[in-house]
C-alpha cells in the first residue's frame, strides 16, 4: 500500500521531498513517468512522480497531473499530495489553482489546502501572507524572478487570481484551537462556498497541526515540509509502524556510478553563478551564449569536452546574469530563451553521456528534468536528506548513473565540489 502519491511540478522539488521522506524512514523512490509505476519495488511506503508542469500552459499542466494523480490512485495510493515551489511560483494563469482544482475533481474532494510553508528553512505563513525570514514574499527578491515574478505576498489573492473556487485561509488560531476545533471551521467555510484554504503555518507545530487535520483527505498540496508530518501522523495512527530498514551500511552513499563527472548548469539563480565562478577557478567550463548558438555546437562541444574528461570534472552552462538573461528574453522571449537552454543542455547530457561521464550534478529545475528526459531517466533510487539538500540519487542498470540535483538558488559556493566528492566517495565505498 503506497500511503502518498506525490506529484511534482519539477524534478528537484521532487527530489527534496523524496529525499525527505527517506529521512523520516519511509521508503521513497521517484519516477518520472506513470508508464514505470509498475516498476517500483515492493515495500515503497509513498512515491513520487517527478514531472515538468510548472511553466507549461495550464491546461497541459492539468492534463498532465490528472494523468499523474489516475496512476497514482491505480497504484494504491491512499492519499495523493501536489507538490509546488515553497515560494508558490505561479502567475494569474497558474498553474497551482488550476491544477489544483482539476485535482479536486479528479479525486472527489470538495476541498483541499495550500502549505508552501518551510518553516525548517524560514518560509512561514501568517494570516495567509507569505514570509522568508522577516521579509514578505512581494518585498523579496522573488519579486525580480524572471519567469515567475511574485510581487505580492498575500496567498489568497494569488490563488484567487487563478482559480475558478472561492478561496480562503486556516488561520494560526483556529489550529492552536484543535483539530475538532479546526474540523468545525472548515466544515463551515465549505458549507459557505469555500474550498481552497491556504493555510498558516508559523512553525513546525502548525505544520504538524495542518498534518493531523487532513491525514484523511484525498488530495492535500504544498511545498516539502508537510509530507513528512504526514507520514509522522499516519505512523502515529498506525499500531507499532515498521519504519523501512536501510540497505547500505552507510546510507548517506547510493551505488557506484564508475565514470567521467560533469556539471550541467541552467540555473541562473545568484548562488548558482557563485558556484560556476568557483569551480572554474580550477576546472574548465564550457559556456554558451544562447543569443550565439553555432550550427555545430554538437561538434564542437564533443571536441572539446573529449580531451579534458580524463583530467577531471568540467561544467557545460547556459548560465548568464541578470543583464544576460535580459538580452537573451529580449531577443528570444521568455518561453524562447527558457526552451533553448533546455534543449542544448539537455543535447549536452547526451553527449557527455555518451562520452562516459557516469556522474553529473545539475542546476535548476527546469534544467533537471530536461537532462533526466533527454537522458530517458525513468526511477531513481533516492539518497535520505542531507547536506546536498536532497538531489542525490542513483540509476540502476547497465550503465549505472548517479546525479546530484539541486534547485538554482540552494548551496554554498563549493557545493559542486562537496555533491562531485560524494558520488566519488560511492564509488570508493563499494
Amino acid at each position: 500500500m503506497i500511503e502518498l502519491g506525490v506529484i511534482a511540478d519539477d524534478l528537484t522539488g521532487g527530489m527534496m521531498v523524496a529525499s525527505l521522506l527517506e529521512r523520516e524512514g519511509v521508503r521513497c523512490p521517484l519516477v518520472t513517468s506513470t508508464e514505470v509505476i509498475a516498476d517500483v519495488p515492493s515495500g515503497a511506503e509513498a512515491l513520487v512522480i517527478g514531472r515538468k508542469i510548472r511553466l507549461i500552459p495550464p491546461t497541459d499542466a492539468v492534463a498532465d497531473a490528472n494523468n499523474s494523480a489516475l496512476g497514482l490512485v491505480a497504484a494504491g495510493a491512499k492519499r495523493v499530495y501536489y507538490k509546488y515551489c515553497a515560494t508558490f511560483d505561479s502567475t494569474d494563469e497558474g498553474n497551482i489553482g488550476p491544477i489544483a482544482e482539476a485535482l479536486m475533481t479528479t479525486l472527489g474532494t470538495d476541498r483541499t489546502i495550500f502549505c508552501p510553508a518551510f518553516p525548517e528553512y524560514s518560509v512561514t505563513i501568517f494570516q495567509g501572507r507569505m514570509f522568508l525570514g522577516n521579509i514578505m514574499l512581494g518585498e523579496s527578491s522573488k519579486r525580480f524572478d524572471p519567469v515567475t515574478p511574485m510581487t505580492n505576498s498575500n496567498l489568497v489573492e494569488v490563488l484567487t487570481a487563478q482559480t475558478q473556487g472561492k478561496a480562503g485561509v486556516i488561520p494560526h488560531s483556529r489550529l492552536i484551537a484543535g483539530k475538532e476545533a479546526a474540523e468545525a471551521y472548515v466544515d463551515t467555510q465549505v458549507a459557505d462556498g469555500t474550498g481552497l484554504f491556504v493555510t498558516d503555518a508559523a512553525d513546525n507545530d502548525d505544520v504538524a497541526s495542518i498534518a493531523q487535520l487532513t491525514l484523511a483527505w484525498p488530495l492535500t498540496t504544498g511545498a516539502d515540509a508537510l509530507p513528512m508530518f504526514l507520514a509522522r501522523a499516519w505512523r502515529d495512527a498506525a499500531p507499532a509502524p515498521a519504519k523501512t530498514a536501510q540497505t547500505s551500511k552507510t546510507p548517506h552513499l547510493l551505488p557506484a556510478s564508475p565514470g567521467y563527472e560533469a556539471i550541467i548548469a541552467g540555473s541562473c539563480a545568484e548562488a548558482t553563478r557563485a558556484q560556476l565562478d568557483y569551480f572554474e577557478a580550477s576546472h574548465p567550463v564550457y559556456r554558451i551564449d544562447l543569443l550565439a548558438p553555432t550550427e555545430h555546437f554538437e561538434t564542437e562541444l564533443e571536441n572539446w569536452a573529449a580531451p579534458r574528461l580524463g583530467e577531471g570534472p568540467i561544467a557545460v552552462t547556459t548560465s548568464a546574469d541578470v543583464d544576460g538573461v535580459k538580452r537573451a528574453q529580449a531577443e528570444l522571449g521568455v518561453k524562447g530563451a527558457a526552451e533553448l537552454a533546455d534543449e542544448l543542455l539537455g543535447n549536452a547530457a547526451v553527449i557527455l553521456q555518451r562520452l562516459g561521464v557516469r556522474k553529473f550534478m545539475v542546476a535548476g529545475g527546469e534544467t533537471s528534468g530536461q537532462v533526466f528526459a533527454s537522458l530517458g531517466v525513468a526511477q531513481v533510487q533516492v539518497a535520505p536528506f542531507d547536506n546536498l539538500s536532497g538531489g542525490y540519487c542513483h540509476q540502476a542498470g547497465p550503465e549505472p548513473t548517479s546525479f546530484v540535483l539541486k534547485a538554482g538558488a540552494l548551496g554554498g559556493q563549493d557545493f559542486m565540489f562537496t555533491a562531485l566528492e560524494r558520488m566519488r566517495e560511492a564509488d570508493a565505498n563499494e
